[in-house]
């Protein structure tokens, strides 16, 4: 098991990146504009103790949009936000999170992994710091790509 520990502060909307007892990077996210929330369909994000089950997008260009965790062949620029005003942009690179506390965060209608539930890069023109997403952790992606250089597929992760 890795050292590392992803903590996503939802009071602070911020995400930070230990190794052992050593911080080594801390980012502004934005976490989900209904708050904390475990249930299917709420639009929350969810608490308590995960694990990042897949990284996706590892050697695709910055900016690289995503739908159902697979690149669109889109890169997303001024252009294409304004032709899709009202599209949920996952891009650059997705951390899908699994739910380690069944009956809170893993299993039936609270399951994180089959919320689809990620760390994803968002529009850089994104506001962070204030709780807006659908549920997920959105990150600017200089600073995703900056994390994800650092995690794997199974580290740890604490969302209160």
């Amino acid at each position: 098991m890795s050292g590392r520990l992803l903590r996503v502060d939802l009071a602070g909307q911020r995400l930070s990146l230990f190794e052992g007892e050593r911080l080594r990077a801390s980012y502004p996210v934005s976490t989900a504009r209904n708050g904390p929330g475990e249930q299917r369909g709420s639009g929350c994000t969810p608490r308590g103790w995960h694990r990042i089950r897949i990284a996706i997008g590892a050697g695709l260009p910055e900016n690289t949009v995503f739908v159902g965790r697979r690149p669109t062949g889109e890169i997303y620029d001024a252009e294409l936000a304004a032709r899709y005003p009202e599209r949920d942009w996952i891009l650059t690179r997705i951390l899908w999170l699994t739910g380690l506390e069944p009956g809170r965060n893993r299993g039936g209608e609270c399951d994180t992994l089959r919320r689809f539930i990620y760390i994803h890069g968002c529009p850089d023109s994104a506001p962070l710091g204030v709780p807006l997403s659908h549920g997920c952790v959105r990150m600017h992606n200089a600073a995703l790509l900056a994390l994800f250089e650092q995690v794997a597929a199974g580290d740890r992760v604490w969302i209160g």
